[in-house]
Parts: C-alpha cells; structure tokens; sequence
C-alpha cells in the first residue's frame, strides 16, 4: 500500500468484502454501481502464478476514484499496483489466490478489517470456518496451459520474493 495516498478515514477500515476472481469481473461491478461506501474490493488470480504474470491494477483504483469511493472503499489483491495508484489499495498479497493464501479463502459478504498503520489485514471468520475452507479448497484450472506463460506460472516464485523464476 502507498500509505501516503490513502485517505487518512481509510488507514483503519471495516468493511464487507466484494470478492471478484478478475480484474474485468471488479471494473465491472465498479462501473454498473455494485460497489459501495464501506465495500472491500477483493481481486485474486490476479497474481504472479495465477495471471499469469501479475497484471498492474490501475484500471479498478481508477474507476474508484472515478466512481467517487476514493475515501470510503478498499481493494485488496494479490496483483500489483504502480506508483500512480491513490487510495487504501492493497497489492502483492502472498501468498496469491492460485496457491491457495488466505485471499483464496475470502467469501462474498465476510467482513475484513484493515490496519494499514498496524499493517495488519484480518478476515473477521472463525478459524474453525477458515480450517474447513481451506480443506475445501481446490486450485482453479490455469488460464493459460501452454507457451512461455505457462512456463512462467508453473516456475514463478511468490510475490513477496520478487515473482522471478525458481
């Protein structure tokens, strides 16, 4: 997160999460005016293996701006961000969605607290809930089965270690 881009009402957020599996999945939602003052926007597979390649995530924290939730939504995802990004955006969650990190385990509604002073993100569900979750969960087909991408996904490292090839 870029700390010095959040709104200061947003470095301590409670909030409903709006789980999306892509990018486009979120503009969407972001643009037919699903999202709400107080939402947390979640994108997974966006990150290095489930991209593949970790698409940069300026079109959602725009069309939030845009959309006038600047000061009042949250995204997080295991994609990135660039220097341009405004607001409680949260990127390079390790471990990503395709290898089964908690942001895998989110369900639409559950409600994430945020702490960006404390640097802290917590899904607000009981342990027991997230054990049977985790247990359930199944890695999702890649989208991208041949070529040099592929290679990539299956050597790429976590995003938290600088996504380069094992």
């Amino acid at each position: 997160v870029k700390r010095a881009a959040v709104d200061p009402k947003m470095m301590c957020h409670k909030g409903s999460a709006r789980v999306f599996d892509c990018e486009e999945d979120a503009l969407d939602a972001i643009y037919e005016g699903r999202i709400h003052a107080g939402d947390v926007i979640i994108i997974r597979y966006e990150g290095p293996k489930g991209g593949p390649g970790m698409r940069e995530m300026l079109n959602p924290t725009s069309a939030i701006m845009g959309s006038g939730l600047g000061n009042c939504v949250a995204l997080i995802t295991d994609g990135r961000f660039s220097g341009a990004t405004r607001g409680a955006a949260i990127g390079h969650v390790s471990p990503e969605a395709a290898v089964g990190g908690n942001i895998a385990l989110i369900r639409e509604g559950d409600l994430i607290e945020i702490n960006i002073p404390e640097h802290m993100i917590r899904i607000l569900v009981a342990d027991e809930e997230l054990k049977i979750r985790r247990s359930e969960w199944k890695p999702r087909k890649p989208r991208i089965t041949k070529g040099y991408l592929a290679r990539y996904a299956r050597s790429v490292t976590s995003g938290s270690t600088g996504a380069v090839l094992e």
